[in-house]
């Protein structure tokens, strides 16, 4: 039985990481959670764990306009904090240390219109302070990989599923308030959580160490994650107009409008792993997040 701890507690990923285990894995993985918010998380016996699950981390917010402090503190939690957990782990013999990173560190998507294509050449290229604390955190855990301690790096699309927070549930309400929606062929590299957390236990299982770029199989489009909350909602053609003038908005009316229907993606042959890790589609993915199956 593999023990594995997860660093961060009530994170929307760490939360739903143990209870997929505890529901699919009961008696192959002893799971635990260690509050880093607690000053005494220190003391706690690492010794005993085979994998280090690291999820404590400030999330992606509005950063606009915010106060260096409030900078200085992302660079603390997301790379001083991470890699501090992995000295200690490393020091009590810990086999492997997991580290959430994100797509982020590549920058934003690309505008409304144009494509963007990550490639195993492409160089991260952080757009803010927060896509590049994450990349620190990188480069400085890389350094502590060795025959004895591995370390792996997860850069994963926008992760979606039941209770997921940010840019997902607000598309959903959407889809449930309005009965007609522009009928937009953007490409968007997204990632199911249970998917995700199907790829994390094979990587706990095979020990294995990198920097990895899982997805779902399938690219997502705006309008047919739209089309597939709501069927009855109308995609219309006459409105990309509106989505193109949008776009050209100086601020935040453009910024919004990019997230929403940008392209972003990884090359499909990135994400391929050894072993299958996609146990749902992207439509029966949608469903499954809606309640809807």
């Amino acid at each position: 039985m593999k023990k594995i701890l997860i660093t961060g507690a009530n994170s929307y990923i760490g939360t739903s990481f143990e209870r997929y285990l505890r529901e699919n894995y009961p008696n192959d993985y002893l799971i635990e959670t260690l509050d880093m918010i607690d000053v005494n998380w220190k003391n706690h016996d690492f010794s005993n764990y085979d994998a280090i699950f690291h999820v404590a981390g400030i999330a992606h917010a509005d950063v606009g306009n915010v106060s260096e402090e409030t900078k200085k503190l992302y660079y603390q939690v997301n790379c001083d904090l991470a890699y501090e957990t992995a000295l200690i782990a490393k020091e009590a013999k810990v086999k492997q240390f997991i580290y959430m990173s994100s797509i982020i560190v590549y920058g934003e998507s690309a505008p409304y219109g144009k494509s963007k294509v990550i490639t195993k050449d492409t160089k991260p290229s952080p757009a803010n302070f927060y896509g590049d604390s994450k990349l620190q955190a990188e480069i400085k855990l890389k350094t502590l990989q060795d025959k004895d301690f591995n370390i792996v790096i997860i850069r994963p699309p926008m992760i979606y599923g039941r209770e997921s927070k940010g840019n997902y549930p607000m598309l959903s309400k959407l889809a449930k308030k309005l009965p007609v929606f522009p009928k937009i062929s953007n490409q968007r590299s997204m990632l199911y959580i249970e998917n995700l957390c199907e790829f994390i236990r094979l990587l706990i299982k095979n020990n294995g160490y990198g920097i990895f770029y899982p997805q779902n199989k399938e690219y997502a489009s705006t309008s047919m994650i739209v089309k597939t909350i709501n069927p009855k909602i109308k995609t219309l053609g006459l409105l990309n107009l509106g989505v193109f003038i949008s776009s050209k908005i100086p601020g935040k009316v453009s910024g919004l409008c990019n997230k929403a229907f940008g392209n972003l993606v990884y090359d499909k042959t990135m994400s391929i792993y050894d072993e299958e890790y996609c146990r749902y589609d992207l439509k029966e993915s949608i469903k499954r997040t809606e309640g809807l199956i």
